[in-house]
């Protein structure tokens, strides 16, 4: 699964790599620490534009009376997208692209859990397959998303047996566009040639407040950080 991801290049940085059409994203700020129920940009298509606007993570069903389970609607399995009442109507008209440089997952190891942050090995961003929608419950319609997940790489295997589904930037305008094409996670998957890296980080992420460079430092190099700042 995906429970926590980082979006630290800013605003122009996001706009030339991607090359949005248009910035919807107001508010933004980078982060090194985005948990569920928080915002992050989301790109989508509208009248064949690219299209980054603010969503809440945790899809919330447009049939739901209250967001109470958003939080565990983080991730949608892609082998079951088409059985699940909440997404396949979302498959083929609201899909989207969640925008992220990292994500990070825990490593089971006896009785701890060691959390690890994985990576473009070039720096670039991570651009994860996912479902959106418009809940109106509440007196302003509130956008939510779910990332979709898929079997892990080999190399990334030993930590945790699922990861995000990664697109190819190629196959941005294919994936958005949606409609009728049927859902085919394979057709992404064998595409794929994004190469990730991943190294051990401290504790600290797992506390939502903490949101800062260190968050993402290696483990020895964060131990080093603390000598100092104590």
């Amino acid at each position: 699964m995906c429970g926590r991801k980082t979006l630290i290049k800013n605003e122009r940085s996001i706009i030339e790599e991607l090359m949005v059409d248009e910035w919807r994203a107001d508010g933004y700020e980078p982060s090194y620490n985005i948990a569920p129920t928080q915002y992050s940009p989301i790109m989508v298509n509208e009248k064949q534009s690219k299209v980054v606007t603010m969503m809440r993570w945790g899809l919330i069903p447009k049939w739901s009376t209250n967001d109470a389970f958003s939080s565990k609607m983080i991730n949608a399995r892609c082998e079951t997208l088409s059985d699940k009442p909440s997404y396949k109507d979302l498959v083929s008209q609201n899909r989207c692209i969640v925008l992220a440089d990292g994500y990070y997952e825990w490593k089971k190891s006896n009785k701890e859990k060691i959390p690890y942050y994985i990576h473009h090995q070039e720096g670039q961003l991570l651009l994860l397959a996912g479902l959106w929608t418009i809940w109106h419950a509440r007196s302003k319609p509130l956008l939510t998303y779910t990332i979709i997940t898929t079997k892990a790489q080999k190399d990334i295997f030993h930590i945790h047996d699922r990861m995000p589904l990664i697109l190819e930037p190629s196959n941005i305008g294919r994936w958005l566009k949606g409609g009728n094409e049927r859902f085919n996670v394979n057709d992404h998957i064998q595409t794929s040639q994004i190469r990730l890296d991943h190294y051990p980080v401290r504790s600290l992420v797992n506390y939502p407040s903490n949101n800062s460079k260190r968050c993402i430092a290696p483990s020895r190099s964060s131990d080093s950080l603390d000598l100092f700042s104590s």
